[in-house]
């Protein structure tokens, strides 16, 4: 009896045309589903707003479906290839960033659904024409049907299982999935993609030469061809692998050099202060000195000398004591600092903040976040007549509060994983762990941070809980 040539090779009696009909109208609706949910899932943690990638996995789906229904055909590549294309296209027109790192996601979503496809046709071709080929089967012809809507849904199974591992195994290595990559990252990540896909077709091409030499036997060949799939797959994602170390490995490193950087900052600030000590242990020692002065001009009824000289003396005090008294050396160091640098670039500096004695906060992990908080402010603030930095803080219950404002007209973007603002410096400048330093040093005190923008404004408030109520 003759037969007809099914969508993936499948062989069935013409008889069934029914049975042809509907699996000829399901097939491509559920295949294209699968591959348009797939690539939703693939690229949704990589947005911030999942109706981003739901509308590139609808435009997938749609267009291929598209492309099905057409009267004339492409070449397989072609068609994944645009419709891989018009996602990503709809993709970043849905979410407009990043565009490189959504190139990425197109071009291993294509190789990994190609290679998921070829594996579950090889194994559902083997294992079909094994079943087919049954004494059982022989003897029970009415089962073709069944057999064949079986290995149909096996087949459609297996090709969502083997896109959706690998598109899962992918997704998870990223981290942080908001970065963006560069374009000679896309051509390093993208090479594998490329190269298995294209030695798959070769190796197709081939196909033809193996069936002649081997008489039809293809079991060889489909073995062949199923390890490459394999090996294509494992080598795209160890390469995504290599980058995402390569990348934590920088980031460790500068990590460990803002780390190194503050800490000789922390040094500087101790050595100032044990200047500052020493100018009152001086002046502590000449006190004695200068009251007996004072005693000697009043006694003899020089009193404008003797203001004059008292004077003199409450200056060269204010001058030792520094201009900040925030009620810690410390603290009062850091304020000094950044404040003197807000002056250097013209930027007026407010401070009522004072340091919560008894309240168990040690010192310097506050001026860790006085030094973060106000490096942020002072290189983020630009020079204008109505810019400004102010700093306070206040006691609400027994939460200590820090807040820091300047004056920003630019906009915010945010990190949907670490809740954080993007820096939008390069990781290179050793920028953009600032807050992630405040935050860490707030939790440390069972607290956290808040960030908001108002009118021309940037705020920043740090919340750490204190482990007395008595605290100053």
């Amino acid at each position: 009896m003759p037969r007809v040539f099914g969508t993936m090779g499948l062989f069935l009696d013409i008889p069934k045309e029914r049975a042809i009909l509907i699996i000829s109208v399901f097939w491509p609706v559920m295949e294209n589903f699968i591959r348009g949910y797939c690539f939703y899932r693939f690229t949704k943690p990589f947005v911030r707003r999942k109706e981003a990638a739901f509308r590139a996995g609808a435009v997938y789906f749609l267009f291929m479906l598209f492309l099905f229904l057409m009267p004339w055909r492409l070449r397989t590549y072609t068609a994944y290839g645009l419709g891989v294309l018009t996602a990503y296209l709809a993709f970043s027109i849905a979410d407009r960033r990043n565009y490189c790192q959504k190139a990425y996601l197109a071009i291993t979503f294509f190789s990994l659904n190609w290679f998921a496809v070829s594996m579950a046709e090889i194994l559902y071709d083997n294992v079909y024409n094994y079943l087919t080929g049954t004494e059982y089967m022989a003897g029970h012809p009415e089962m073709d049907v069944f057999l064949y809507m079986g290995a149909c849904a096996a087949y459609l199974a297996l090709q969502f299982l083997f896109t959706a591992a690998g598109s899962w195994y992918i997704t998870k290595i990223f981290h942080p999935k908001g970065a963006d990559i560069g374009k000679r990252e896309l051509f390093m990540l993208s090479i594998p993609s490329f190269m298995g896909v294209i030695g798959y077709e070769i190796m197709r091409y081939y196909r033809m030469f193996y069936i002649i030499e081997t008489g039809g036997n293809t079991k060889g060949y489909d073995a062949l061809s199923f390890l490459y799939c394999m090996v294509s797959v494992a080598a795209a994602i160890v390469v995504a692998i290599l980058y995402q170390k390569m990348k934590s490995s920088q980031e460790e490193q500068l990590r460990a050099e803002l780390l190194a950087a503050q800490i000789g900052g922390i040094q500087n600030h101790i050595f100032q202060v044990e200047a500052l000590y020493q100018d009152i242990r001086s002046m502590k020692h000449d006190m004695a000195n200068h009251i007996l002065t004072l005693e000697r001009l009043y006694a003899r009824e020089q009193i404008e000398e003797a203001r004059a000289y008292a004077s003199s003396l409450k200056a060269g005090l204010a001058e030792t004591a520094g201009k900040i008294t925030s009620g810690n050396p410390v603290t009062d160091v850091v304020l000094q600092e950044w404040k003197q640098e807000a002056e250097k670039r013209n930027i007026p500096f407010h401070t009522t903040f004072y340091f919560p004695e008894g309240c168990g906060i040690n010192a310097f992990d506050v001026s860790v976040i006085l030094h973060n908080a106000l490096q942020n402010a002072v290189e983020n603030t630009i020079r204008r007549k109505e810019a400004y930095i102010s700093i306070r803080s206040y006691r609400k219950s027994n939460a200590y509060m820090i807040e820091i404002r300047n004056y920003f007209t630019g906009s915010l973007q945010w990190d949907p994983e670490s809740g954080l603002l993007r820096t939008s410096k390069k990781a290179q400048d050793r920028h953009g762990y600032g807050l992630a330093n405040i935050r860490k040093v707030a939790q440390k005190y069972s607290g956290d941070i808040e960030v908001s923008q108002g009118d021309k404004e940037f705020c920043l408030c740090v919340m750490m809980i204190a482990s007395s109520r008595t605290c100053l």
